[in-house]
C-alpha cells in the first residue's frame, strides 16, 4: 500500500487541530470530504486514528504515532520539491545552516577549494527551527547545539565547548572568575527550550521563561529578569556593557555537531561533513574550543 501524502497531509491538519470542521477550512475543502479522506486513510492503515464523540476528537495510540512520523514524512516531500527547483534553474548551491558562535566560513573555504562551481549560502538557525530547516530543505547540512529531536537526522558530532551563566551587569555575581551551581540556587532561570534541557537543576522555582534567540534571551537577562547560559563562543559575537559572562566549569559544556537530512544522499554535504570535521580538529588545536 503506497501511503497517499495527500491523505497524510489532511490527517495532519485535523490532528493539530482536532477539530474537522476547522481543519476543513484552513484546508479548502468541504467537510464531509475531509471526514471520508480520514475514513480512507485509516482503512489503507488499518487503523483508526481518531475516537470521535459528544466531547470532540482525541487522537488514538495509532493517531499519535501517525503524526509523529509524518511531520519528518511530509518535510522530506517539500525538501525534494526545493532541489528539484534548485537543480531545474541549473545553479550548483550548498544551504549552510549555523546556531549563533559557531564559525562555518572555515569549512565552507575548505569545501569551496574542491568545489569552486558551488555556491555555499549560510542562514542562521534557532533551537526551534534547526531539525524542521534540515528536514523540510531549507538547508542542506547544519551546525546544531544539542538537544536536537534526531528523528530522521544524520548527526555527527564535532566538538563540545564550556557553558558561560549570563548575568546582568550589576548582579551580585557579575564579575567573578568561575561559579559553581550552588551560587545559583535559586535564581530565576531564562532558557531557550524545554525546562528539561536547563543545563543547571537549581533554579528558582518560578523560573523557565522561555526565549527563542540569543538576542531575546540576553534582553530578558539585562533587563534583570533572571539568569542564563550560552556557549563560549556565543559570548565573542555579543559583547554588551549591561551583561557580564562567567565560566560555570561544573556543567556539562556544550555539544556542537554537524546535521543533515538522513534521508539525503548527495556527495556535495558529504564533503562538506568532511570538510566541517576537518575544520573543527583544527580550530580545537588552536585553542578556540575544548575537544
Amino acid at each position: 500500500m503506497d501511503l497517499d501524502l495527500r491523505k497524510l497531509r489532511y490527517f495532519v491538519t485535523v490532528a493539530e487541530r482536532l477539530h474537522f470542521g476547522r481543519a476543513a477550512e484552513e484546508l479548502h475543502i468541504a467537510q464531509p470530504a475531509l471526514s471520508r479522506q480520514i475514513r480512507a486513510l485509516e482503512k489503507d492503515l488499518g487503523a483508526a486514528l481518531f475516537t470521535r464523540d459528544s466531547h470532540g476528537v482525541e487522537l488514538t495510540d495509532a493517531g499519535r504515532q501517525l503524526l509523529d512520523d509524518a511531520g519528518p514524512l511530509l518535510a522530506s516531500t517539500h525538501a525534494v520539491r526545493r532541489r528539484v527547483l534548485v537543480a531545474a534553474r541549473g545553479s550548483r548551491r550548498l544551504a549552510v545552516g549555523f546556531r549563533t558562535g559557531i564559525p562555518v566560513i572555515p569549512a565552507a573555504r575548505a569545501f569551496e577549494a574542491r568545489h569552486p562551481d558551488v555556491v555555499v549560502d549560510v542562514q542562521r538557525i534557532e533551537w526551534d527551527d534547526q531539525a524542521l530547516m534540515l528536514l523540510d530543505g531549507r538547508i542542506d547540512v547544519g551546525y546544531v547545539r544539542l538537544p536536537i529531536d534526531e528523528t530522521g537526522l544524520r548527526v555527527t558530532p564535532l566538538f563540545t565547548e564550556p557553558l558561560m551563566v549570563v548575568l546582568p551587569a550589576d548582579h551580585r555575581l557579575a564579575g567573578k572568575e568561575e561559579l559553581t551551581e550552588a551560587d545559583l540556587d535559586g535564581e530565576p532561570l531564562v532558557w531557550h527550550a524545554d525546562p528539561s534541557t536547563q543545563p543547571t537543576r537549581r533554579p528558582h522555582p518560578d523560573s523557565g521563561l522561555r526565549v527563542r534567540g540569543v538576542e531575546e534571551k540576553l534582553e530578558y537577562v539585562a533587563a534583570g529578569r533572571g539568569i542564563s547560559f550560552v556557549g563560549r563562543s556565543e559570548t565573542v559575537f555579543y559583547s554588551r556593557p549591561d551583561i557580564s559572562y562567567v565560566p560555570i566549569p561544573e556543567l556539562a559544556p556544550d555539544q556542537v555537531c554537524v546535521a543533515m537530512a538522513a534521508s539525503r544522499t548527495s556527495p556535495l554535504a558529504d564533503d562538506f561533513f568532511a570538510a566541517a570535521q576537518a575544520t573543527a580538529e583544527i580550530t580545537a588545536e588552536c585553542g578556540i574550543y575544548e575537544q
